[in-house]
């Protein structure tokens, strides 16, 4: 903060210069105009407060400095906002509000210059100071490495203000960017020779006696602090960097690698593919470094995989007859996803113990499945939904293969089951697949979980038929049925006196395989039996009465006499 403040009295005739010259300004004038100038006012007062103030009270008088530049900053950026889209109140004060931009500009400018000199001469003398200066030191240069990247955030601001007033600022811009650019490559390799050291002396560490772990201790505690700011400013730099769209996919890799922290910039296609590659990069080195083993290697891997292969058919094999056994009654679903999970359960075990052997360090691969499967998981959601549906389906077994249901919105028979989707076969013989999750959740109607049916049919004669002979008939065409069972008793009731006939109902039980055989049979005879005896099968009919008035009556007979 008090560099700050030597910054802001440095340049306070220039501040001043502005609020100076604003106060020419016609009286009529936005409020944003006025509180700039008062800004610019509590400012000058401010700057002329730090001259005299020393210590605790300089840093206060700092901490109001920066809070009024960011409460200046607001106000300019609604005027900009307000002169790009043309409004006619601001346009007087359009070179009022561009030389505040360009104050701006320039104090930010040489802010940065001051700065950069600062932290190079404190680096500089850090190695002449004592543990305790040298933390202080290390801490103050960080603070003002963050102060640094915040000013140069606010300097791109200000290039856009620039050119939203008209002011052509590629060159500014493109400066920026390449000073950007060069900084990441800077914290980059800081970044990388902070790491290895970090480590270097992690270990040394571990390995050192009591009288050299002081010395030690310290430079680890230093080169902590100095990676932890290395990681925090190259986060904010490529945070800074997107904004300008520079490519900064190499360094948000180099993070993820560092820290391990999964974010959402592992989504981005250029980072995954710089992951890979430098994954495969990585693999192709460890081929030609370890070439002489590689051969005899790779024989036992094959072995290995070769043999897991053949336990594999085994357990699937003895898995397959345990399940199959009829006193678990699993469903074909369950006995297939045991078979399956057991064999590839088998398999996998067998080609990590393979990867160990040839050398391969499994921990890398574990991550990078670890990271896939969060990136599959959101790609695959819907997929995963079905799996969760098939697993229901396999736990409650609410059909099997062979099953007629009417479930997903379709209905037919059930020809294959997996975790995923459900193929039906419909009666006119097409093949439907359906997602499990449809199936799950919606009603499920197994027709064939039982073995035995009712056969619900209605019957309608005339309302002048003989009912005791319609009964008799009823009863004759389902007691002479081979196919129908003899429990549970039918049931032949008179149910329903209709609009147009007297309707029967007419229930037999039947195995459920017989169901449509004896649906057929049972209608095909009583048409027949009714034709033979005399009962009719009415069809929807109405009576029509037409009442008329006696002396349109007279008049209609009396036309017709004549």
């Amino acid at each position: 903060m008090r560099l700050l403040c030597i910054l802001l009295v440095t340049f306070s005739s220039w501040v001043w210069a502005n609020v100076e010259e604003a106060s020419s300004n016609p009286p009529q004038q936005p409020a944003a105009i006025a509180q700039i100038k008062s800004l610019n006012v509590e400012l000058k007062e401010l700057l002329n407060e730090s001259k005299s103030s020393k210590g605790a009270a300089q840093n206060v008088v700092s901490l109001q400095l920066i809070n009024k530049n960011e409460e200046l900053r607001e106000v300019i950026a609604n005027l900009v906002a307000r002169s790009k889209q043309n409004d006619d109140a601001v346009k007087p004060y359009h070179a009022f509000v561009l030389d505040q931009v360009n104050t701006q500009v320039k104090f930010i400018q040489e802010a940065i210059t001051f700065l950069t000199k600062k932290v190079t001469s404190d680096e500089q003398a850090l190695d002449s100071l004592g543990d305790e200066q040298k933390l202080l030191t290390q801490k103050k240069v960080q603070e003002i490495r963050s102060y640094i990247q915040r000013l140069l955030s606010q300097q791109w601001v200000n290039y856009h203000w620039l050119a939203d007033l008209g002011v052509d600022t590629s060159k500014q811009k493109s400066t920026l960017v390449k000073n950007i650019e060069h900084k990441l490559e800077f914290l980059s390799a800081s970044l990388t020779f902070n790491s290895q050291q970090e480590q270097t002396l992690n270990k040394q560490l571990k390995a050192a006696t009591d009288s050299e772990k002081g010395s030690l201790q310290l430079l680890h505690i230093l080169s902590e602090r100095q990676l932890t700011s290395d990681l925090a400013n190259m986060q904010a730099f490529i945070k800074l960097a997107d904004q300008m769209s520079v490519d900064t996919a190499d360094y948000k890799k180099q993070i993820f690698e560092q820290t391990g922290n999964v974010t959402n910039d592992l989504l981005n296609v250029a980072v995954l593919l710089s992951i890979v590659r430098n994954n495969l990069e990585d693999l192709s080195h460890w081929v030609v470094d370890n070439a002489p083993q590689m051969l005899f290697k790779l024989f036992v891997f094959i072995i290995i995989i070769a043999v897991f292969r053949v336990l594999k058919n085994i357990t699937s094999k003895m898995v397959k007859k345990a399940v199959s056994s009829p006193n678990l009654r699993m469903s074909q679903l369950m006995q297939e996803f045991f078979v399956s999970m057991s064999g590839k359960g088998v398999f996998c075990i067998g080609l990590l113990i393979a990867l160990s052997q040839i050398g391969l360090d499994l921990t890398p691969i574990l991550t990078g499945f670890g990271v896939a499967g969060v990136i599959i998981g959101f790609a695959l959601q819907d997929t995963l939904s079905n799996f969760a549906s098939g697993m229901m389906l396999l736990i409650y077994r609410p059909f099997d293969v062979g099953d007629f249901v009417e479930a997903g919105g379709v209905s037919g028979k059930v020809s294959h089951m997996s975790l995923v989707s459900t193929t039906i076969k419909t009666f006119d013989n097409q093949i439907l697949i359906v997602p499990n999750s449809k199936i799950w959740g919606d009603t499920i109607k197994n027709v064939t979980h039982e073995r035995v049916r009712r056969v619900d049919m209605v019957f309608g004669i005339g309302y002048s038929d003989d009912l005791e002979l319609a009964e008799k008939v009823f009863n004759d065409i389902i007691d002479d049925h081979p196919m129908v069972l003899r429990q549970p008793e039918k049931t032949i009731k008179l149910h329903t006196l209709n609009t147009s006939s007297v309707d029967y109902i007419v229930r037999p039980w039947v195995k459920t395989e017989d169901y449509w055989d004896v649906y057929w049979d049972v209608t095909r005879e009583v048409k027949r039996r009714f034709d033979e005896v005399g009962l009719s099968i009415p069809f929807p009919q109405q009576d029509v009465h037409l009442h008329m008035a006696d002396a349109e009556a007279a008049n209609i007979a009396k036309k017709r006499q004549g």
